[in-house]
């Protein structure tokens, strides 16, 4: 979604987001940062992929790098492509390398209670990015409100489906992958919107599947079953923008787009895109630049060691029963009627928007 990214180093397998995003830690730098800059300790961060979510590639990458070259401090930011051989070796390449704090976005929370042990015993301070690493002991843990997300998505079919005045709708869920703690919650968000209107026989409960890594092919495969075996699908609670579209094009090919509200997450432009044609109910807008920004405030802050203000909130890990401290942030609610709410943040571009098959209804949503 972004232009003008750096350009990615090349690293082993890593196809994209491999990078140094190096401050000058001579100790003259134009940050205002001196000495400070020149004693701090070198971040490593590992993203998790590039085909589960755009944002990794884009937004993450691109704001992380960002604050880590305003503050002076030097970081290595490589994205492990859905490889966990890869992940692992990506964070031996960083514990060797000597960083004081790793930042790491799970893969699954085995993978990742690895790579946290070893840099533990290596002194290093860790946090955990967007995703709680069950078990995995992290010093600190930065995300959203992934129970709120996940309620935004329940209440925004809830009120899609109000509006299209179905008795009875048949709702199916494509929930997210199941080795990730976050999808866990989102559905623990949703469901509780979903169930008391399954329980009262307002709603009913259609077919779910989890989806393995968040795949959109494999999404689209096992909804296509799913409308297969129930032909009376009214509404579909998608966990994300890129299962939504693989639902979406499902639904396309039956006619059915428009008629049968589907949500999302992410504030994708193809997410967007889908919400200003109609074929997309609502998704949930995750203002990632504040993501970045405070795990990378949180990271500087350790790199300098100097003591951490910001994680205020705590989160218990559901297998260790232990809280981790934490930065959570609050999600928004993005339907056609404030669209224009993600473009004026900044977050997308209406040129990225806009392209000529959705000019018109980007001038209807009030986007100039």
């Amino acid at each position: 979604m972004r232009k003008g990214l750096f350009a990615l180093a090349a690293v082993g397998l890593v196809a994209t987001g491999s990078m140094a995003a190096c401050g000058d830690n001579s100790g003259d730098t134009d940050s205002g940062s001196g000495d400070k800059a020149a004693s701090a300790g070198k971040v490593g961060v590992i993203l998790p992929d590039t085909k589960s979510s755009a944002r990794w590639a884009t937004a993450d990458l691109k704001y992380l790098t960002e604050a880590f070259k305003a503050a002076g401090v030097e970081a290595d930011i490589q994205n492990a492509q859905g490889d966990k051989t890869q992940f692992q070796t990506i964070a031996e390449g960083m514990i060797t390398s000597g960083v004081k704090v790793l930042v790491i976005v799970n893969l699954d929370s085995g993978t990742g209670k690895a790579v946290l042990d070893k840099a533990k015993a290596s002194g290093i301070a860790t946090i955990d990015y967007d995703r709680l690493t069950l078990n995995g002991g992290a010093d600190y843990y930065v995300s959203f409100d992934n129970v709120a997300v996940g309620k935004l998505q329940g209440e925004g079919l809830a009120t899609c489906l109000a509006e299209k005045k179905y008795t009875k709708p048949v709702v199916a869920q494509l929930h997210g992958a199941p080795t990730d703690n976050n999808a866990t919650l989102f559905k623990e968000g949703y469901q509780s919107v979903l169930d008391p209107k399954f329980q009262a026989g307002e709603f009913v409960k259609g077919p779910e599947d989890a989806v393995p890594d968040w795949d959109n092919a494999q999404g689209g495969t096992l909804f296509e079953q799913q409308l297969t075996s129930n032909k009376e699908i009214k509404g579909v609670l998608a966990a994300n923008d890129g299962l939504g579209n693989a639902a979406i094009q499902v639904l396309k090919k039956n006619k059915l787009n428009g008629q049968v509200p589907v949500t999302g997450q992410d504030a994708t432009v193809q997410g967007l895109q889908n919400i200003l044609t109609g074929d997309q109910c609502m998704t949930v807008y995750k203002a990632i630049k504040k993501e970045a920004d405070a795990a990378a405030e949180l990271a500087i802050a350790l790199a300098k060691q100097q003591p951490p203000t910001t994680a205020t909130d705590t989160v218990k890990d559901p297998e260790s029963g232990k809280d981790v401290k934490s930065v959570l942030l609050e999600p928004q609610s993005i339907t056609k009627a404030n669209v224009k709410d993600v473009v004026a943040d900044g977050f997308v571009t209406k040129e990225e928007l806009c392209t000529a098959d959705f000019a018109k209804a980007c001038t209807d949503a009030g986007i100039s």
